[in-house]
């Protein structure tokens, strides 16, 4: 894969760097790459947990001991995760502007090792909600830092893609879930599901070696006037430790600029920055919409209540809810990551698009087939309900899951990027808690007739995504303004940009205007 930056009016001269040799057989980037991988293992923790709750309704075990959740019990276990997500993002926002994305990172991993231990060990369904609760904790602080640490690292080349696969180790977790807890279904005792409880900090934990040798964000070192350190991080990752290398000073120079304006521009980076200006406030509609229909659009029915979506078409036994649970898990992590591998050729918005596209055909036939099934039984109707689940999830995952965190982190600046990055996961959590409280009462309720909710809501996150989601193919983190602020930032940076490099230690790098 040979990945090439698309030309627009003015990307930047580091966006116009082409990669003259495919990423896996560039030595410089060997290193590089070891780390970016490390990192896409950070996003494992949220989708192990809704791939292991799901598995653990359908273990008896659990269930008895549980006290037997159902609705609003239930309801409750699932949330309480998320609540302690949203407090987190919060808290990782603010941390990783204060002291960088590693120290906030390594919090969240201790947490999240605390949180598994006393889930798998519980002695009671209070403890096991305590452990909940840390897990979501620890959650919420690799998932704000890691996708900020991934982009602000990745070679520039290659910046689009990587970013968007944060998420494929989304469905990395879901699939060991899935698979664990299918494996152990078998199992008299209560490991059947304290093993895969136990096992939640399995691909956090193998992240660490790459982690320890992923330096800090050469962006938040430039932001804290360390500018040395962080020609000294870049050359190690882009240029195989040569800090002459044109594209370093390139680099260096482009950053520094960027970060110098924005500071000029304003004096703080708070919450009250992300509506103060008309391109901020279209960022923040983005983010909140964008965290909203990554859970609103019928995804969080499937993927924390899949057996109870079985159940209601007769398909119950617990090998057939925890095969078609795992296999689905396979086919989401293909899918995520053709979708992450389409973002710069495709573009966003057109990824946007088909996957509303997708969806909303997906979700109308299975809306259809449940109510068909409710009033007949018959059992090869509730069996084609099937496909369409997974059809839906290909559209889901192309760009939901991949542009979920990608298109936050490229659209903000870089003095509110940890601040956007926690509003779409605080949006994701707030309608992730609504979910998992109304889901299974509504689901008990009225069954089938609710999927035209989220019928209503996939026609809205269309509508949304053709008129309000901008394409952002072929931009620097840094040129991002162009689109959002117009042509006034976009002369205001170059200029800047300009000054700088004449002041770079007689560096003789001219900044290429494309």
């Amino acid at each position: 894969m040979t990945v090439e930056t698309c030309q627009k009016d003015d990307p930047g001269p580091v966006a116009s760097v082409r990669a003259e040799l495919p990423w896996w057989r560039d030595p410089k980037l060997h290193h590089l790459n070891f780390c970016l991988i490390s990192l896409t293992l950070f996003s494992s923790s949220n989708g192990f947990d809704g791939s292991l709750v799901n598995g653990l309704q359908s273990l008896d075990s659990w269930l008895e001991f549980m006290q037997m959740p159902s609705s609003t019990w239930l309801g409750f276990i699932n949330a309480i995760y998320a609540a302690g997500a949203i407090f987190s993002s919060m808290a990782a926002g603010w941390a990783c502007n204060q002291f960088g994305r590693k120290p906030t990172i390594w919090m969240g991993v201790l947490i999240l090792a605390v949180g598994s231990l006393l889930g798998a060990f519980a002695p009671n369904d209070t403890v096991f909600i305590v452990s909940r609760v840390l897990i979501g904790l620890g959650s919420g602080c690799v998932s704000v830092p890691g996708p900020l640490l991934l982009g602000e690292i990745a070679y520039p080349a290659h910046r689009s893609v990587t970013s968007a696969l944060f998420m494929v180790g989304y469905y990395g977790g879901s699939v060991v879930a899935s698979w664990v807890t299918f494996a152990t279904r078998t199992y008299s005792s209560s490991w059947s599901w304290r093993l895969p409880t136990l096992l939640q900090i399995l691909l956090p934990v193998a992240a660490i070696p790459g982690f320890i040798m992923t330096p800090e964000s050469p962006r938040w070192l430039i932001g804290t006037g360390r500018v040395e350190e962080a020609r000294e991080k870049l050359a190690l990752l882009h240029a195989g430790g040569d800090i002459t290398a044109p594209l370093i000073t390139s680099e260096v120079t482009e950053i520094h600029a960027a970060i110098t304006a924005e500071k000029e521009a304003s004096s703080s980076s708070s919450y009250m920055d992300m509506v103060k200006t008309p391109g901020n406030r279209h960022r923040l509609l983005i983010t909140v919409t964008l965290g909203i229909f990554a859970q609103w659009s019928g995804n969080g029915v499937v993927s924390y209540y899949l057996a109870l979506v079985l159940d209601s078409v007769g398909i119950s036994k617990t090998k057939d809810q925890l095969l078609i649970s795992a296999c689905l898990q396979i086919w989401n992590l293909i899918f995520a990551a053709v979708g992450a591998t389409l973002v710069e050729r495709a573009g966003r918005r057109a990824l946007f698009l088909t996957s509303a596209g997708i969806m909303l055909v997906g979700y109308i036939t299975i809306t259809g087939l449940s109510g068909s099934f409710a009033t007949t039984g018959s059992v090869p109707i509730g069996t084609a309900v099937i496909p369409f689940i997974f059809i839906f999830f290909a559209g889901y995952d192309i760009a939901l899951s991949p542009l979920l965190t990608a298109y936050p982190c490229e659209i903000w600046p870089f003095a509110l990027r940890s601040r956007g990055l926690s509003v779409v996961w605080i949006s994701t959590t707030c309608a992730l808690i609504f979910n998992t409280f109304v889901n299974p009462i509504a689901l008990d309720a009225i069954g089938w007739k609710y999927y035209f909710v989220f019928v209503a809501v996939l026609a809205c996150y269309a509508f949304t995504s053709y008129f309000f989601y901008p394409e952002t193919k072929g931009y620097s983190l840094e040129h991002m303004a162009l689109i959002f602020d117009g042509e006034a930032a976009a002369v205001g940076r170059n200029h800047d940009k300009l000054e700088i490099k004449d002041q770079m230690e007689g560096d003789a790098v001219e900044i290429e205007r494309v």
